[in-house]
């Protein structure tokens, strides 16, 4: 397999962070989005779309969109689960995902801060600010959810990682870019802090990577 991904994209994060919980080590290829390769006729020939990541598998067949290939790595290979049994279960899971995979990482993303900076002539400051808004409200929300499930181990739900965590991590690390403090959510803080002494997160880490 080959994984097209950049060090500091939050989607290429998550999907790196699945694919070690896996125990999956496809061949990196960085693309680098500072220079807008992402946009150039070869990655296009790839995601047609122009978005990292992507995922090229060994028959030549090629996965887009993170949310996909998590979903359909969990199919592919189960073990370990990254989602609960239980139906309703997995729905909470899901929602805590979303949060961050629906509500806050595509407002924030590079496309957007790029729009407001040069077409509405966003500072450095008023980008943070535009970031930690919708960081701040998606990240209320999980802290309030965590807080409520009693039966939480040092994870976002039960007592191994999910893709609840394999979400939230990479927006964790996004926060502290953009300067927002976590001192805020401390449940949060505490899962990151769990998560950082895995190897599967650990190695997934920006400053982890051959391009960073």
């Amino acid at each position: 397999m080959k994984l097209y991904s950049f060090f500091r994209s939050g989607t290429s994060h998550r999907l790196r962070i699945a694919l070690n919980l896996k125990g999956l080590a496809p061949d990196y290829i960085p693309v680098d989005l500072r220079v807008d390769e992402q946009a150039q006729a070869p990655f296009k020939a790839v995601n047609p779309q122009g978005l990292v990541p992507a995922l090229t598998l060994e028959d030549g067949q090629t996965l887009i969109q993170s949310p996909a290939i998590i979903e359909w790595l969990e199919e592919r290979y189960p073990a370990p689960a990254l989602l609960p049994k239980d139906p309703e279960a997995r729905a909470k899971v899901r929602a805590l995902a979303a949060i961050v995979g629906c509500d806050v990482h595509p407002i924030n993303n590079r496309r957007i801060l790029q729009y407001l900076g040069k077409r509405l002539g966003a500072d450095e400051a008023a980008l943070n600010a535009w970031c930690a808004t919708w960081i701040t409200a998606g990240f209320d929300a999980i802290e309030a959810l965590l807080a409520k499930d009693r039966d939480r181990g040092d994870f976002c739900f039960g007592h191994s990682p999910t893709i609840a965590d394999v979400y939230l991590i990479p927006q964790v690390e996004s926060a502290r870019r953009f300067k927002v403090d976590m001192a805020h959510w401390p449940l949060i803080s505490s899962v990151d802090t769990a998560c950082s002494q895995l190897p599967a997160f650990a190695k997934a880490a920006p400053l982890e990577q051959s391009d960073a």
